[in-house]
């Protein structure tokens, strides 16, 4: 596990969000007392840096965007907008081959610069998000092709309460 140095924590009083790959495992904190938890799904290619690689990134990231506000739980997106579809089993019966990204999205962007941030190894550019999955998708299984996957209620609180601009801590 990569221990994030103590000057780099967010201020004691400060929302930060933290997702531990090894355990998939989501939870919201205000300052050093968590608030909240909840299982993910994170890539089953495991964690990694490089732009193509299906990994999910580690380190410090910021919440860069919130997308999505409005739209109903459910709404599917490609290219980070929303396709008018809601998901429902006959959807994904007729487009199996999608990788659903539904409900919201909190696209990540890395702190750490050669680590997360620039050249090929750039969460940002990878499009790494925070999203919605279908129902019968998996929490606690490493399963994603590099995103964090979240059940509807969690992803909509998560929308809720991390706005841009909030850090995030990506560690196994």
């Amino acid at each position: 596990m990569r221990t994030p140095q103590l000057d780099a924590l967010p201020p004691s009083d400060a929302r930060w969000v933290e997702v531990d790959i090894a355990d998939q495992r989501m939870t919201v904190w205000d300052g050093h007392k968590a608030q909240w938890h909840c299982l993910v799904s994170t890539a089953a290619a495991g964690p990694g840096q490089r732009e193509g690689s299906g990994q999910t990134p580690l380190g410090w990231h910021v919440i860069r965007a919130a997308i999505g506000h409005g739209q109903p739980t459910g709404a599917v997106y490609r290219g980070r907008r929303p396709t008018g579809e809601v998901f429902h089993p006959d959807l994904a019966a007729a487009h199996p081959e999608r990788d659903w990204i539904l409900t919201r999205i909190l696209w990540l962007s890395g702190l750490e610069r050669g680590h997360n941030r620039g050249g090929d190894v750039d969460s940002q550019r990878r499009y790494i998000y925070f999203h919605g999955t279908p129902p019968d998708k998996p929490m606690g299984d490493a399963d994603s092709h590099g995103c964090i996957r979240l059940r509807d209620d969690d992803l909509l609180r998560l929308f809720d309460e991390a706005r841009p601009g909030t850090p995030v801590w990506l560690h196994d």
